[in-house]
């Protein structure tokens, strides 16, 4: 069985930009769509799937759904309808759970090739401001998993024309990395490399200038020096080492690293206004301590412009 590209919908006009922007990968990916509604029930008459918060809950009751029944069924395969519509070779799927949304939305990645979710825009400045629900995913969930603002558009992650117009028919901005240079894992560079091939477009690489020189390789390395790498997928490589191998996997994918000096959150959120997708990374952890999201990876979840992967790794 393939992936799916799977989706968290509530009716909400954030999640109705995650179904938008998840069916555009879906085709970008040629894997099928699936939309996934959770419906959390609580102790009041009317029950609300809280997934992405009050604009959600008044989108249910105004089509008067009060339960995970025909109501909300209803509401899934309209969505669904609309997805067919505007993208018919695209094949969708739709799934109504019921349980803590957190859970069931992670039980949901495992067999995914990602997980989008929805968040909410910002009133008159770009940028994302993440609810509880998609933080916690993205801190617990250990496939790939994309916040999409609400006011996100298929015309925002394209270069604009001439005239200054921005349309699904330039090329696409490129895609940006944020990178741990102490942890340069193999799982967060192909995601990015994967990411950018797939969209025919530029990998912006930005790391810390203390650890990587401009060319990619390690401070006291030459072009000639570099070891060939063909295999990428263990722990022992390093940060010149793995994006060597990866530069040869994917020949077409044009790569622009910068080190520029300061806080790297702020210049990933200044690139992500020039980008189509932001990937940061996620170290999985078993600690006592549990899973989290990292200061950096944080700050750009709520901050940035353009779509924000988070790709757990080891």
């Amino acid at each position: 069985m393939p992936r799916t590209v799977t989706v968290g919908f509530d009716g909400s006009p954030e999640s109705r930009a995650a179904v938008e922007w998840a069916a555009r990968e879906a085709r970008l990916r040629a894997l099928p769509l699936l939309l996934v509604n959770v419906w959390e029930p609580v102790p009041e008459p009317m029950g609300r799937s809280p997934m992405l918060g009050p604009s959600a809950q008044q989108g249910w009751a105004e089509h008067g759904v009060t339960s995970a029944g025909p109501g909300a069924r209803r509401i899934l395969r309209d969505a669904a309808d609309e997805v067919r519509r505007r993208h018919p070779d695209v094949e969708v799927g739709l799934e109504q759970l019921t349980g803590r949304a957190t859970e069931e939305l992670q039980k949901a990645a495992v067999d995914a090739e990602l997980l989008a979710l929805g968040s909410h825009g910002r009133s008159g400045v770009a940028g994302l401001l993440v609810g509880s629900v998609g933080l916690h995913v993205a801190a617990h969930t250990e496939r790939p998993v994309v916040l999409v603002r609400a006011d996100e558009s298929a015309d925002d992650e394209h270069t604009p024309d001439p005239s200054g117009a921005a349309s699904a028919g330039t090329p696409f901005r490129p895609v940006v990395l944020g990178l741990d240079v102490a942890h340069p894992d193999a799982t967060l560079l192909r995601f990015a490399f994967e990411a950018a091939a797939l969209r025919n477009t530029t990998l912006r690489v930005v790391h810390d200038p203390a650890h990587w020189s401009p060319a990619g390789r390690g401070p006291h390395e030459s072009a000639d020096t570099v070891p060939d790498h063909g295999d990428v997928h263990g722990d022992s490589l390093g940060p010149a080492d793995a994006l060597h191998a990866l530069r040869q996997e994917f020949p077409d994918v044009e790569v622009v690293e910068e080190s520029p000096p300061g806080k790297a959150a702020d210049h990933l959120v200044a690139a992500s206004r020039e980008a189509s997708l932001v990937v940061v990374g996620r170290r999985v952890r078993h600690s006592p301590l549990g899973a989290h999201l990292g200061p950096v990876t944080h700050a750009v979840l709520h901050h940035a412009a353009a779509p924000v992967a988070v790709v757990a790794h080891s």
